[in-house]
């Protein structure tokens, strides 16, 4: 899992970083997580390898997937295959369990703390790890929720029960006709509700979460805030990345820390209020636990 011989890897800069950043830790009023797919990998949620040959091995010699998420959009001919291949998409990315701890080791460093976790993640880690519902904005969507595909009314539906059956039951990469979701209003196919055109629903859950997280940055406006920002790429910087800077920038007492593996970096503006560290987030929230 995490081993004493991985600490001897980083700098004394890096480790320097560190330090600063768990003192940050200790000493702000509040941190706000801004939380991306890198957070996700490091818990060993990956979308290739031998995770993905595991499960789809059966897809890959039909049709030479490459990648679990590429064959997310691949046009089946029919809906009862496009549901045996996300069935169990979903199923091993929403209802199992992440392979390491990440994010429980990133709930004991925040629980003392009045935090909120911005996400883009839709793998529901943070719940599964026991962050507080009432402190989770997911903006882009649940793998485990389903909403109408037209989409006929804002309203989405819980997809565990119905998922696993599909797992059990599907034979010759397909499930039985009668297990294809449809919409109760309207009979349309059922879509997942994840946020890839206009037809995305933001439900009344969607909603309230969205005004907690307003709530959360109004009421800690000036305050010694850290932002920090986990695995976040550069597919959506407006939801988290951008923000965040706008944020930090706009408030002297802020602080700013982005951990990834290849990306940490920070604008010229609020360098100096900046913590940036390249790494496994894992194993960097691991040495910021000691």
């Amino acid at each position: 899992m995490y081993s004493k011989t991985m600490t001897t890897t980083y700098t004394d800069a890096c480790w320097d970083k560190i330090l600063l950043l768990k003192q940050e830790l200790s000493a702000v009023n509040a941190v706000l997580i801004g939380a991306g797919a890198g957070l996700s990998t490091s818990a060993g949620f990956t979308y290739t390898g031998k995770r993905f040959e595991q499960y789809f091995k059966d897809f890959i010699e039909k049709y030479g997937f490459h990648d679990m998420y590429s064959g997310g959009f691949y046009p089946f001919e029919t809906l009862e295959e496009h549901w045996a291949y996300w069935s169990r998409y979903i199923y091993i990315n929403r209802y199992l369990d992440a392979p390491r701890p990440v994010y429980q080791i990133l709930l004991k460093l925040v629980q003392d703390k009045d935090y909120f976790v911005l996400t883009t993640n839709v793998d529901h880690c943070f719940q599964k790890a026991s962050f507080e519902k009432q402190r989770l904005f997911y903006t882009q969507g649940d793998y485990g929720l389903w909403q109408c595909s037209r989409p006929c009314h804002q309203k989405t539906y819980d997809n565990q029960v119905a998922v696993k059956r599909m797992l059990k039951e599907q034979t010759d990469q397909k499930i039985p006709s009668d297990l294809v979701p449809r919409c109760p209003v309207c009979g349309a196919p059922m879509s997942m509700n994840l946020r890839a055109d206009d037809t995305f629903v933001e439900d009344e859950g969607w909603h309230t979460a969205a005004a907690r997280y307003k709530d959360f940055i109004h009421r800690h406006q000036g305050q010694h805030i850290l932002f920090l920002e986990l695995g976040v790429g550069g597919n959506t910087p407006g939801i988290i990345k951008y923000p965040f800077w706008k944020m930090t920038n706009q408030n002297p007492n802020a602080v700013y820390a982005c951990i990834n593996l290849a990306e940490a970096y920070a604008p010229r503006e609020i360098r100096h209020q900046s913590i940036c560290l390249s790494g496994d987030i894992g194993n960097i929230l691991h040495q910021l636990s000691q």
